[in-house]
């Protein structure tokens, strides 16, 4: 499996391509911005984008959508809760953001337990409702791809229009530290972690 990291947008959000190294199939996580980097690396690569796929709606994880999507036309896919939030520009925030409106209507919904192939690999989608009411993690083989909903030793903000902070915890517990402790956590924002680390250290989840 190839990862690469892309810090995007003003908010430098963790953006992910993700591809399969034996077919070249590869998918964009959170294009927040900076469309042009993330082209450029899948181009050099000789990557074959197949799908945007978005861990929940917010503006600073969708601002490189429309660049991507003029370039290369591929589909987008997000949780159904988060639909409605996408296609406003004042619900996803985007229009109080330093940058353009971001209304976008998704190709493709997903649910809890859907599973999206990208070459030989498979994206298994775990609905992680508390950020946003269709938030998602993606995990794929022992990497978890978490969004705003678990970062390292702390969560998501629970504070805006959708948010739980009751959910985000429930959807921690019961969802995600049922995996194996060495599980990767790759977040939304700042440094990588694993599962075990978050069982033993988050303050918001053991106190």
């Amino acid at each position: 499996m190839i990862i690469e990291k892309i810090p995007a947008g003003i908010y430098a959000v963790n953006c992910y391509v993700v591809a399969c190294e034996d077919t070249k199939k590869a998918c964009v996580i959170d294009p927040g911005g900076d469309a042009d980097e993330i082209l450029n690396y899948i181009e050099k690569n000789q990557l074959d984008l197949l799908y945007i796929i978005l861990t929940h709606a917010h503006g600073d994880h969708i601002g490189g959508i429309p660049k991507i999507k003029e370039k290369k036309n591929v589909p987008i896919f997000i949780h159904k809760e988060d639909e409605e939030m996408l296609k406003d520009g004042n619900k996803n925030l985007s229009s109080l953001m330093n940058g353009p409106t971001v209304e976008i209507t998704p190709d493709k919904l997903l649910s809890d337990g859907d599973v999206i192939e990208l070459g030989n690999l498979k994206l298994n989608i775990i609905h992680t409702p508390g950020h946003t009411r269709g938030g998602i993690c993606i995990k794929v083989d022992n990497i978890l791809f978490t969004g705003d909903t678990l970062f390292f030793n702390s969560i998501g903000r629970t504070d805006f229009e959708g948010g739980s902070f009751e959910q985000i915890i429930d959807s921690i517990r019961r969802k995600l530290f049922i995996l194996d402790d060495k599980t990767k956590v790759l977040p939304g924002h700042g440094p990588y972690s694993t599962i075990g680390i978050e069982k033993t250290s988050n303050p918001f989840i053991n106190n």
